[in-house]
């Protein structure tokens, strides 16, 4: 499979086009968590203008007074179309896929479909904090198989999460993160099918969050779950969400493997009552017609990484770094600093820059921190020296 190469689209770099003050009148959880004194490089909203086809269609949208129930297939044949330009990946039938309110709600609606209250579920951490806090709200087990020191799976460590999470007989779940939150790690086949094996030899079924898959700003490509060998007996959750900015419009897609579909036919009705119709407009129009936008997006990305590791290693030569091939956050192993297990505090307190704490990502988590690179070159710059002035 291959995808599409970004930073030819001849677009100008979207993260460079709204300064500070522009940006501070946006009302959303960004800029309204900490006071105007305080940096926000943490949650994952990125400092962009909204792609011109997805403004012009939500304004067309509320224009025609279209603003219902939604209903029909166009959000799923527009990410079907999307992934077999982008990834070469034909395997998407929109007969196999059902809308749902949003990737995690998504996540939490397929693991009910494979597991029951009591089960286990497996992750990687440190990962996405949510993974842990919606699986135990829905009464299953979480089971930490952690990332290797290269921040990729360490297949060890998961095939005895699986062996402990079947044990009894109960049924089991492997929730992936591909790309990986918040490392960036992509994913690659041999990687995939190797959990594809191991699942099917221990009867653990997967649910993929692939969010972040049109994200990829390496030279790495992103590789769907159920496009692997043995992955038709996976489920995937699928958004233009994060690529495109667009959390505040609700809406994914969960997808199904050949061998799953009878799981999504389970599906209960009512899920699909809860994705916004003005958010499947935009995610639709997204992935139709925003793949111009979204390669200057990567591009600039790609700047933004090699921009921040040279800030690093000139103002914070002890805080390691590993450019991750995916996603626009960056994951600080910040233990060389001597801040304690919670350095995200520290850099708030002392230097009024917000970061993700790396605690709620689990094991792996205590002295980093994440750093959200979707931004401009003029704020990843002042965020770093103002982590450097919280240590003087």
């Amino acid at each position: 499979m291959t995808r599409i190469t970004h930073g030819t689209s001849g677009e100008p770099n979207p993260l460079r086009a709204l300064d500070l003050d522009q940006l501070r009148r946006r009302t959303s959880m960004k800029w309204r968590t900490y006071p105007d004194d305080v940096l926000p490089l943490w949650v994952a909203e990125m400092d962009v203008p909204l792609a011109e086809p997805v403004v012009r269609a939500l304004t067309d949208a509320l224009a025609l007074g279209d603003t219902g129930y939604p209903a029909g297939t166009a959000y799923a044949e527009a990410l079907a179309d999307f992934a077999e330009k982008r990834w070469g990946w034909t395997g998407l039938d929109v007969a196999r896929t059902a809308i749902v309110p949003d990737v995690m709600l998504g996540v939490v609606e397929m693991l009910k479909l494979v597991t029951g209250p009591g089960d286990a579920v497996v992750v990687n951490p440190p990962v996405y904090p949510p993974f842990f806090q919606f699986v135990a709200h829905m009464d299953r087990l979480v089971l930490q198989a952690p990332l290797g020191a290269d921040l990729r799976i360490d297949f060890g460590a998961l095939e005895e999460s699986f062996r402990q999470a079947v044990a009894g007989g109960r049924r089991a779940a492997f929730l992936l993160c591909s790309p990986h939150n918040p490392t960036g790690t992509l994913h690659t086949t041999e990687e995939l099918s190797a959990v594809a094996r191991l699942a099917e030899e221990y009867g653990v079924r997967v649910v993929a969050d692939e969010i972040h898959a049109p994200l990829v700003v390496g030279d790495t490509d992103f590789v769907p779950y159920l496009s692997v060998p043995g992955g038709g007996r996976g489920l995937s959750l699928m958004s233009a969400s994060k690529a495109w900015n667009l959390a505040g419009l609700k809406a994914a897609l969960a997808i199904a493997g050949p061998e799953s579909a009878s799981d999504l036919a389970l599906l209960p009705e009512e899920v699909s009552h809860g994705p916004s119709h003005l958010g499947i407009i935009a995610h639709t129009a997204a992935l139709r017609d925003g793949t111009d936008w979204l390669d200057a997006v990567l591009a600039g990305l790609d700047e933004n990484r090699r921009l921040l590791a040279e800030l690093l290693a000139e103002h914070l030569p002890a805080v390691a770094y590993r450019p991750g091939d995916a996603t626009y956050l960056a994951w600080l192993d910040c233990r060389a600093l001597g801040l304690g297990d919670d350095p995200a505090d520290v850099f708030l307190h002392r230097g009024r820059v917000a970061l993700n704490s790396g605690l709620p990502f689990g094991t792996g988590g205590a002295g980093h921190v994440r750093l959200n690179l979707a931004t401009s070159p003029e704020v990843i710059t002042e965020g770093v020296r103002r982590m450097a002035a919280a240590l003087d």
